[in-house]
């Protein structure tokens, strides 16, 4: 994932972003990408009753709008050696819009992140990161959260077996 990616998922998570509308066509249209993004178009014009073209242009205006981010392939974590999940809770020792931001930007530069939340609570951000290893995920701490000066506590559940893994977001019918 570029930082440029994870600028723009950071900034839709940060700001609420412009709702857009969107019609059966474009939810039908969604609804299979998310399902198999390789679908060639003229599969994909067949199922939703529609031509290649207006399926292509509409898939182009989705992305130009935001709806579409990026188009991925999901990788099999266990199968590429990178068994371990941790959920990692992170309270900051101080808080502005300038802090916050850092944060963000030094969770986005991080290759074992995979999804960085700041959330409500007891806690500022919910980190999930992904690790080859215990020694791999402890030196990560070390060198993220311990050199840190402005994290005041992490806190780390380790994830024993998943469950569920989706990346689909239900769509109106």
């Amino acid at each position: 994932m570029s930082s440029n990616d994870l600028k723009q998922m950071s900034q839709a998570a940060g700001q609420q972003r412009k709702f857009v509308t969107l019609d059966k066509l474009d939810i039908q249209i969604l609804g299979l990408l998310q399902e198999d993004a390789s679908l060639p178009i003229r599969v994909l014009a067949d199922k939703v009753g529609s031509s290649p073209a207006t399926c292509q242009r509409r898939i182009a205006d989705m992305r130009a709008s935001g709806v579409i981010l990026k188009q991925v392939a999901i990788v099999d974590r266990l199968r590429v050696g990178r068994p371990l999940t941790v959920f990692v809770s992170v309270e900051l020792d101080k808080q502005n819009a300038a802090l916050l931001r850092a944060f963000e930007q030094k969770m986005s530069a991080q290759e074992d992140v995979m999804a960085c939340y700041e959330v409500s609570g007891e806690f500022d951000f919910l980190i999930i990161v992904n690790a080859a290893s215990m020694e791999q995920f402890h030196a990560f701490t070390r060198e993220v959260f311990s050199s840190n000066n402005n994290v005041r506590n992490f806190k780390s559940v380790f994830a024993m077996n998943c469950s569920k893994f989706e990346t689909r977001v239900p769509l109106p019918r």
